[in-house]
């Protein structure tokens, strides 16, 4: 009999927890006084606090006029609060309504109109205030308002006629209720009128008609209006509709008119789209934030259009846009700033396309950003309540003191208003009070009340003393302890009568007082006391910690196959905590035993006699104690077993043709239809001689067998393949490979193996037996029966702890050999301990040793990997705040205890620490340690140049180096001269004291060449040197007529031209190029530049005049370029390539000017300035007074034209504001920082991007510039193969 074949799933499963629940009153941010009942407020009944407001009516309160109002408004405090309300802005005297009464104990209103009177009477806005001797809180303004549900007034509707496919909107206009009313159409049977993309009801509630068809024809269209608040629906008067087709149209014109006058009537032509709603082309919509925005575009046309939304300029969201009314209708849920923009909805049907686009603003009532906490304080201390809100328009702030405007409520010297924080310094009891604040806008507003509580109170424990806390071991422990205390106790915890404060390498310490132990062990057991100080004393209590040992299965029920009628039985063995006492219960697939003699439980074994097939299933144990439960699981299979299996097939084929070459032999091959059909594998080869084979068989394979033959020439084709042929199954004769044991969590151990294939398993069902226990345990071997798989997961193991595994595979017949078990540990966690004793020998000014103790090997708590140092330069607090600084990390393999630092900087102060690492991760950091590196030599100075040379003198200024590496002790100049021949000249020596950045040489030879080396010194040696060339100027008296007349005096003539200092400031789309050039004047300077990185060629961009400078637009944002500057014509040199990055896009956050107030009044103060002008001019005119015009050009004569003074030809570097780089040397901008319009034709006016910029006369530039140039365009055998073997078959011994 066929057995079926049932999936085994996983059946064991990890203790389950327990969790700990606590009662966590202390909060270190708001610190409280419970005010609830119980044993925790008793222990503070003589402790005061201000009122707070626990529950009140919502902001705009809409109620029944049918029942009874009430207005709630609940608060605590100490002493309890009285309450007292307000209505529309003055005091509300309820003790003279006799329908008003007020709720016992709170300041809850309730208002009998059901009795007399009417809900319109009390309609108004209500304040309540809760107040006692500390202070006073107010609730929100409640706007209360009767629900209404008006009538539709009363209107004659005449019937409506249409010609087939016209269109038409049947109008709504219900009548205005509070709150709005909900629309539906309905006919007289009130069953809801279907809808289509043709016909579908609007927002407003009216019913749009793209076309209408024959079939749209009734008498009932009905309007409803449902007001919920108040249970009631409304109905309009019904709407008559005939729409009457071509040939009715056409029999109507027939009767009325003779033959002469009858031409017939036509249908609707086709259209194209027009929008029903909205109305025009464009339209506007504003929402606001967090609210769901909703858009409509309903259009007619024939054939219906169909509706698209788009957002331009951007995407709609993903998560948050649905489309209602067959996407008529758009809707954004929770709708933020970033929502705003142009939305386009296009109606489209075959004949065309409409668009209609709606400006969506969305605007913010307030909301809270920070709002504000109570505050205890102790007299003597400071404290602050912080009441930040945004919203769009941004909100104003306003701040009252117990329901009165601070600016008019009695002064406090102890606080100080500023804008949205109140600063509290030095309180005393007098400064109890209750803040409000009122954050509104023109779209809302939000009141939060804060008190401050200035009390003087010793350390208290709300936590009961000797409270017995049970936990299972290897699971965390938390030891409550609540307090209350001002001001704030500080809590320590002790372990034993004489045991020293626990600190947070082992325990975590809450702030709420609660000690937690992450992992306890027995050892954890004992008597723990909780200490809470202050100044004004101490307090504490005693808890009781008892460890217990975990309730384990040490003997699970095994997976079992059974015949039917025979008995099996299944083993639970519990192994748990002596003072637990676990409870067995034994299940059958999750749910209770049969209620059958068959089964029963004899101690640890759950025995079925006389098993049928419906006993099949999954069985599980299930342990629990008081503190925790484990459970494991079994499957039974009923199946009816057999022992016959074949062996081995005789084969015998007829072979074919040799066609004259002899077969050597013949190849057999075989396909197993059952897990690998279509797939061909070698099974044997024979003599050519042979015609049958005697072949091995592996149980449970459906096979076919197929010959070819084979002679000197080639292979023949396969013969056909055999009849099929299944051998019975048994049990593998192997089991997986590859097992490895490796944890993936802490507490976790992951099984994997290399799974059997299926003609490996030998049979059906095949599963996997996966077993574990601990090396260097006694526990006996745990067990589990998986399904198919490759990875099993045991949970709840300890951290880090080698296991035995073995892995053994069976399938429905039983199960294979006794597999060798493999040793794997449970998961990894990081290190707990840090490295001791850490060292640092500086062996020069570049290396230093570390040297550390390693770690105990039990703290590591995972395969120790190495050791990890992170070192860094120390910083000065005014560097760190500006840049972050860079750690570098170095990690030595193993259980090294020492490691070399190279590359690091001399003369400078470093610190480092150090850490353990395993395969989880890296541990904690040792303590810093702190070491400086002595002197070494400098690098180069920087940016030596030479200027103002006379007949005999050259001046040499520089920069000092960028790394002294030391204290500088001097500089060294030698120089010599170069004759025409560029033969060199005697080497002067010469010492430049180390504070000096300019020195004039004098006694030089005239028109003379000298060459300059130049470089610092410290204590340590000599640094790296610098040179360069320079002439000296030529007697005039001597060489008259040689020089050309534009050498000028006072400038260096390069012996080389350069351009140096290549410089790039990039935003988001465009760049700024600046650079320095020494050489020939009157050079044409061009700017290439392209992506970097890419092969593309290089774009170029001509450079007007010889200016320095030049703005590269049209860029692409957040993209890296690389960019140089040539020179034109015969003396074609490049600098050296420079690489920016542009600025990520973002929205811009220009301020419009012209909206503010400060730019209006300017504008009316230059406007009456330039009246009082004409009208002094034109008085001046009539007396015949002159202009003096003539020096007014000179003034301000072209720049263009005018000499250019050397001094102001230099210019500023641009500068980041966030580095704070100064300027370069040489760098300089006209002393007043400002530059006047006709200094240049060019303005940054003209460039916008919000970039304050200024201009020399020369057109040099500080801050980011761009340039008006539009980007220019840019310049993939004689013998045949045996034949097949004909007439295969087979015969079975």
């Amino acid at each position: 009999m066929v057995q079926p074949k049932i999936m085994l799933k996983k059946k064991h499963s990890s203790a389950g927890r327990a969790p700990l629940i606590l009662f966590l009153c202390q909060m270190v941010n708001a610190l409280d006084v419970p005010l609830d009942h119980g044993e925790k407020a008793k222990l503070l009944d003589d402790l005061v606090q201000p009122p707070t407001i626990t529950q009140q009516s919502p902001k705009n309160y809409i109620i029944d006029p049918r029942e009874n109002i009430v207005i709630q408004c609940e608060a605590k405090g100490k002493p309890p609060p009285s309450f007292s309300w307000t209505r529309n802005g003055t005091h509300f005297d309820i003790d003279k309504d006799p329908l008003v009464t007020m709720k016992h104990g709170s300041g809850t209103l309730i208002i009998n109109i059901m009795a007399e009177g009417k809900a319109e009477t009390y309609e108004g806005v209500y304040q309540c205030t809760a107040r006692n001797e500390r202070g006073a809180a107010v609730s929100n303004s409640i706007v209360v308002r009767p629900s209404r549900s008006p009538l539709w007034t009363k209107e004659r509707l005449e019937p409506i006629i249409l010609r087939n496919g016209q269109s038409l909107v049947l109008p709504c206009r219900p009548p205005i209720g509070l709150p709005p009313a909900i629309i539906f159409w309905m006919d007289n049977s009130f069953q809801r009128l279907p809808q289509s993309e043709r016909v579908s009801q609007g927002l407003n509630g009216d019913l749009y008609f793209s076309n209408v068809l024959p079939e749209d024809t009734r008498e009932d269209y009905i309007c409803y209006a449902r007001f919920n608040h108040t249970q009631t629906i409304q109905q309009k008067q019904p709407i008559s509709l005939k729409v009457i087709s071509v040939d009715e149209l056409n029999d109507t014109i027939a009767a009325n008119l003779s033959d002469t006058e009858f031409y017939g009537a036509k249908s609707s032509k086709e259209r194209s789209p027009t929008f029903l709603t909205p109305e025009g082309n464009e339209s506007v919509k504003e929402e606001l934030r967090g609210n769901t925005l909703s858009l409509e575009c309903i259009a007619e046309g024939l054939p219906t259009p169909i509706i698209y939304w788009i957002k331009e300029d951007g995407t709609l969201p993903v998560n948050r846009t649905f489309y209602r009314n067959f996407k008529k209708t758009l809707q954004i849920t929770h709708v933020s700033e970033a929502d705003s923009g142009n939305y386009q909805c296009i109606a489209k049907n075959t004949l065309g396309a409409i668009h209609h686009t709606i400006s969506v603003t969305v605007k913010a009532a307030p909301y809270w950003i920070v709002a504000p906490q109570n505050l205890v304080l102790s007299p003597g201390e400071n404290g602050t309540l912080v009441c930040r809100a945004n919203g769009n328009p941004k909100p104003r702030i306003g701040w009252l003191t117990n329901g009165v405007p601070i600016e008019i409520a009695p002064d406090d010297p102890s606080r100080k208003i500023d804008g949205d924080t109140i600063i509290f310094s030095n309180v005393q009891e007098r400064s109890s009070a209750v803040y409000q604040c009122n954050a509104s806008n023109e779209y809302g507003y939000l009141l939060a009340n804060a008190f401050v509580n200035v009390l003087a109170e010793p350390p208290r424990i709300l936590t009961s003393p000797n409270t017995l806390y049970q936990i299972i071991a290897n699971r965390p422990a938390l030891l409550d302890c609540a307090f209350f205390g001002s001001p704030l106790p500080t809590i320590e915890w002790f372990k034993g009568t004489r045991g020293s404060a626990l600190h947070e390498d082992i325990y975590v310490l809450h702030d709420n007082g609660t000690l937690e132990i992450p992992v306890a062990q027995k050892d954890s057991t004992g008597t723990y006391t909780c200490v809470a100080r202050n100044k004004l004393g101490m307090a504490k209590n005693e808890v009781h910690l008892e460890i217990k040992d975990p309730t384990r299965i040490i003997k699970q029920p095994e997976y079992a196959v059974v015949q039917r009628g025979s008995k099996v039985s299944f083993e639970c063995k519990v192994k748990h905590d002596q003072t637990l006492i676990p409870t067995i219960l034994w299940l059958k697939d999750n749910g209770e035993l049969p209620n059958d003699e068959r089964f029963s439980i004899d101690k640890d074994h759950l025995v079925v006699t006389d098993v049928s097939d419906g006993d099949g299933g999954i069985y599980t144990c299930a342990a629990n104690t008081t503190l925790d439960s484990v459970s494991a699981s079994a499957v039974l299979r009923v199946v009816e077993l057999t022992n016959q299996l074949d062996k081995s097939i005789q084969l015998t084929w007829t072979p074919g043709d040799d066609n004259n070459s002899p077969i050597t032999k013949f190849i057999i091959e075989y396909e197993d239809a059952m897990h690998e059909a279509g797939l061909w594998h070698h099974q044997a080869e024979v003599s050519g001689t042979q015609t049958t084979a005697q072949l091995k068989l592996s149980p449970y394979v459906n096979y076919s067998f197929r010959v070819m033959a084979e002679n000197n020439i080639g292979r023949s084709v396969p013969s056909e393949a055999s009849e099929q042929y299944l051998t019975k199954a048994a049990e593998p004769d192997q089991n997986p490979t590859a097992v490895e044991g490796l944890g993936t969590e802490p507490d976790n151990l992951v099984i994997t193996w290399k799974p059997l294939n299926g003609f490996e398993s030998n049979g059906p069902g095949l599963q996997y037996k996966v077993s574990w226990r601990q090396k260097d345990g006694d526990d006996e071997w745990t067990s589990v029966v998986v399904a198919n798989v490759s990875k099993y997961i045991v949970s709840g193991t300890p951290t880090f702890v080698p296991y035995l595994i073995k892995v053994q595979a069976l399938n429905d017949v039983g199960f294979a050999p006794e597999p060798a078990a493999v040793l794997g540990h449970s998961g990894e966690d990081l290190p707990m301990v840090a490295p001791g004793n850490v060292r640092v020998i500086v062996v020069n000014s570049t290396l230093a040793e570390v040297h550390w103790d390693p770690v105990p090997l039990k703290s590591v708590r995972g395969h120790l990997q190495g050791y990890r140092i992170y070192y860094w330069k120390a910083q000065s607090s005014s560097k760190r705040n500006r840049r972050h600084i860079e750690k570098k990390i170095l990690t030595f393999q193993g259980s090294k205890t020492h490691g070399m630092l190279p590359g690091l900087q001399p003369y400078s102060h470093y610190a480092l620490n150090v850490r353990v690492i395993n395969g989880k991760g890296e541990g904690p950091a040792s303590t810093d340690k702190s070491f400086h590196t002595p002197e070494g030599v400098p690098s180069a100075p920087s940016n030596l140049k030479i200027v103002n040379p006379t007949l005999d003198s050259l001046t040499l200024e520089w920069d000092p180096p960028s790394q002294p590496n030391g204290i500088l002790t001097e500089y060294v100049l030698k120089y010599q001269p170069i004759n025409s021949t560029h033969e060199l000249g005697p080497l002067v020596d010469l010492k430049i004291p180390a504070n000096k950045t300019r020195w004039t040489l004098k006694n030089l030879n005239f028109s003379t060449r000298y060459k300059f080396y130049f470089y610092a010194q410290t204590s340590v040696g000599s640094g790296s040197q610098i040179t360069e060339e320079a002439v000296t100027t030529v007697d005039e008296g001597k060489m008259a007529g040689i020089l050309p007349p534009d050498v000028g005096a006072g400038k260096v003539r390069a012996v080389n031209p350069r351009i140096s200092n290549l410089t790039a400031a990039a935003a988001e789309t465009y760049a700024n190029i600046s650079w320095e050039y020494e050489g020939p004047e009157h050079v044409k300077f061009y700017v290439e530049y392209g992506v970097a990185g890419s092969k593309e060629e290089w774009r170029k961009e001509i450079v007007n005049g010889s200016r320095s400078f030049f703005g590269l637009k049209g860029l692409m944002p957040g993209t890296a370029y690389k960019v140089r500057v040539g020179a034109e014509g015969d003396s074609g040199f490049v600098s050296s390539e420079d690489v920016f990055e542009t600025g990520p896009a973002m929205a811009s956050r220009q301020v419009d000017i012209a909206t503010q107030g400060w730019f209006i009044g300017l504008m009316c103060a230059v406007a009456l300035l330039i009246l009082i002008l004409l009208i002094v001019c034109f008085i001046r005119r009539n007396k015949g007074g002159k202009y003096p015009v003539k020096e007014k050009e000179d003034a301000h004569a072209d720049p263009e034209i005018q000499p250019m003074k050397e001094d102001d030809g230099t210019f500023g570097e641009y500068s980041d504001a966030e580095d704070h780089k100064p300027l370069k040397k040489g760098s300089r901008t006209p002393s007043d920082r400002t530059v006047k319009k006709e200094d240049s034709d060019d303005s940054l006016v003209d460039y916008g991007e919000g970039v304050n910029g200024q201009f020399n006369e020369d057109g040099s530039f500080i801050g980011q510039y761009s340039g008006k140039k539009e980007k220019e365009p840019a310049e993939g055998n004689e013998s045949s193969e045996a034949p097949s073997p004909v007439n295969a078959m087979n015969s079975f011994v």
